[in-house]
C-alpha cells in the first residue's frame, strides 16, 4: 500500500517550482530588456519641463525598429508628430539624444517670436517651455538666413541655405526636425540639422524614478511621486 509522497519530496518539488518560475521571470525580463525596453538618463535640461535633469525613463526600442519577426507581437509605430524620440545624434552617433519630434518628412515649418508654424500653421504646444532669455533672431526667428549663431554647424548652415523656401524650411524625404522642449536652452535641430529615419532609436514611454521631487522629500516619495507617462 503507497503513503504517498513524502513531505520531503513535496518540500523539494515545492523548491523546484520556485525556481522554475524565477527563471521564467529572468528570461522573460532579459527578453523584454534585450528587445522591448531600455533605460536611459536624461542628461541635460533641454527637455525641461518635461524630462528633467537625473530622471530615468524606459525608452520601447521596438517602436520604430525596422519591420521584423517581431511585428507579430508589437507592431512598428510611424513617428508622429508631437511626440518625443530617441536618436542617434548625427554629428556624433555614438551618442545618443532626447528631444521632441516637431517637423515629418516632407513638412515645412518656421518659427516667429520662437512660436513654432508647421505648414502655414501655428502649432498648439502645451509642453514648450520659454525661460527668460535675450532675444536671438537665429534660435527665435528660425530659420533666418541673416544672421548665424556660433553653435551652428557649418555643414547644416550650407544645408539649410538650399532647403529654405519662402521663410519656410522644406524638411526632406526621410528625415525629421526634432527640437527640446526648452526652447531657449537647447540646441537642436535649429544648430545641427535633420535627424534621418535610420537614426530613430525608440520612444520614451515612462519615467520611472527622478531625483526632481528635491532633497526635503523622503527618499520614499521621491522615488513614487515621480512615476509618470512621458507625454
Amino acid at each position: 500500500m503507497s503513503s504517498g509522497p513524502s513531505e520531503r519530496d513535496l518540500r523539494r518539488d515545492d523548491v523546484l517550482t520556485a525556481i522554475q518560475s524565477l527563471l521564467l521571470v529572468v528570461v522573460v525580463a532579459m527578453f523584454v530588456v534585450t528587445f522591448i525596453l531600455q533605460p536611459f538618463r536624461i542628461p541635460s535640461e533641454s527637455m525641461d519641463p518635461t524630462l528633467r535633469v537625473g530622471d530615468f525613463l524606459l525608452m520601447n526600442k521596438q517602436a520604430f525598429a525596422p519591420h521584423g519577426a517581431m511585428d507579430v507581437l508589437l507592431p512598428r509605430t510611424p513617428v508622429r508628430r508631437g511626440e518625443v524620440a530617441v536618436f542617434h545624434y548625427p554629428l556624433h552617433p555614438e551618442v545618443d539624444f532626447v528631444k521632441r519630434v516637431v517637423g515629418l518628412p516632407g513638412d515645412r515649418l518656421h518659427l516667429r517670436d520662437g512660436r513654432l508654424f508647421v505648414n502655414g500653421k501655428a502649432v498648439d504646444e502645451p509642453y514648450a517651455f520659454y525661460g527668460a532669455s535675450m532675444p536671438d533672431s537665429f534660435r527665435d526667428d528660425f530659420p533666418t538666413l541673416h544672421s548665424l549663431d556660433s553653435n551652428v554647424d557649418p555643414a547644416w548652415w550650407m544645408t539649410m541655405r538650399r532647403d529654405v523656401r519662402d521663410g519656410d524650411l522644406w524638411i526632406p524625404a526621410g528625415k525629421y526636425f526634432v527640437m527640446g522642449d526648452n526652447r531657449n536652452d537647447s540646441e537642436d535641430s535649429r544648430y545641427w540639422g535633420f535627424v534621418p529615419e535610420k537614426a530613430m532609436v525608440g520612444k520614451p514611454m515612462l519615467v520611472y524614478f527622478s531625483v526632481a521631487a528635491g532633497p526635503e522629500k523622503p527618499r520614499w516619495w521621491r522615488v513614487f511621486r515621480n512615476v509618470r507617462l512621458v507625454r
